[in-house]
This record gives structure tokens, C-alpha cells and sequence, in this order.
């Protein structure tokens, strides 16, 4: 099943910048790796500090974050903050291998 479109929405996460848009891009920049990491329910604004340079798009009661990461260590950190949230990891999946 084809997700709605008119039911997703995506932002670009940041301290200063929160974008609301329709589309999606995923890049890959340097030798750093772009991750995709899907988490159980639709996240409020209020993680977006949390999160902050990832792409969140709410859809179909889950939240897929996106967005390069630096290192493993980066990556970790990230996958912590989830786990300290109490949020439900899905997945974790390394876009640049695609």
C-alpha cells in the first residue's frame, strides 16, 4: 500500500530552521553516510533539538529520521538518544550503500 501523500509531512530539523515540505531528497556528502533510522509514533517538535540536522518525516505512525552521520560514534549517540526518550527503534539503515 502506497503511503497518502497529504498524510505525510517532513521537516527539516534544526535549532534555527524547521521546514515543512511535501518532497523527500536523501544525498549522500563526502565520505560521511546518510542513515535512515525509523522510530515507532509520530514525533512532536519537541524532539527536534534531539535530533537536530535530520530530516523528520511523520508517516503512518512512525517518524523516519534521515540524515548524514559523522562517524559511528555520531550514529550511537543518536541511537542513545532514542533509547533514552523511550522511543521504539524500527529500523537502522545506511542509505549510502544503495
Amino acid at each position: 500500500m502506497m503511503p497518502d501523500r497529504s498524510s505525510t509531512l517532513q521537516r527539516a530539523v534544526s535549532s534555527e530552521n524547521v521546514v515543512e515540505s511535501g518532497g523527500k531528497q536523501v544525498t549522500n556528502m563526502g565520505t560521511r553516510m546518510v542513515y535512515k533510522i525509523v522510530v515507532r509514533g509520530e514525533l512532536s517538535e519537541r524532539y527536534a533539538m534531539a535530533f537536530e540536522g535530520m530530516v523528520m518525516e511523520i508517516n503512518n505512525g512512525q517518524t523516519v529520521l534521515t540524515g548524514e552521520v559523522k562517524d559511528q560514534s555520531h550514529l550511537h549517540g543518536i541511537l542513545d538518544r532514542i533509547g533514552a526518550s523511550g522511543l521504539k527503534l524500527v529500523s537502522v539503515e545506511n542509505m549510502s550503500e544503495k
